[in-house]
């Protein structure tokens, strides 16, 4: 039986999941940003889920954050590994096996970052904490 996490105004009934987060759910996890779903919060929050922070996500950041694509994430950056440490969640690295799975993937979604996620996500039975529709076309299991 899943955790109930009590929202205002609202009870959202959390099982046991496995979750990846994508780049902008990270962000907007250590923001408090409204913007993060109240479903993906609610499983995010749950101590009884596994969340996931690909090398992926920290590359993006690496990449986006100094040329003003990204400027939110350069606190993230900065502090990497600890931030996600104290958060609880797990580094998940970039495996030869997630690269070639990557790069077989159909060319649905432009960003090579997201394709990346998405083939650890389908390799490691992650559920994809994304709100990129976009994303479904590839079977993975997306949670937003």
């Amino acid at each position: 039986m899943g955790r109930r996490f009590c929202l205002p105004g609202r009870r959202i009934e959390v099982g046991r999941l496995r979750l990846l987060l994508d780049t902008h759910a990270v962000i907007w996890w250590f923001e408090s940003d409204p913007q993060l779903s109240r479903r993906a919060r609610a499983a995010i929050s749950a101590s009884d889920n596994l969340v996931f922070v690909s090398t992926a996500v920290a590359w993006e950041c690496a990449i986006k954050a100094p040329t003003g694509k990204l400027p939110q994430a350069a606190p993230l950056i900065a502090a990497f590994r600890p931030v996600l440490v104290r958060a609880g969640f797990e580094l998940l690295d970039v495996s030869l096996e997630h690269i070639l799975a990557a790069g077989a993937l159909p060319r649905f979604h432009g960003d090579p970052f997201d394709r990346m996620l998405v083939a650890q996500a389908l390799a490691e039975g992650l559920a994809l904490v994304s709100k990129d529709a976009e994303l479904d076309r590839y079977g993975v299991k997306r949670l937003w």
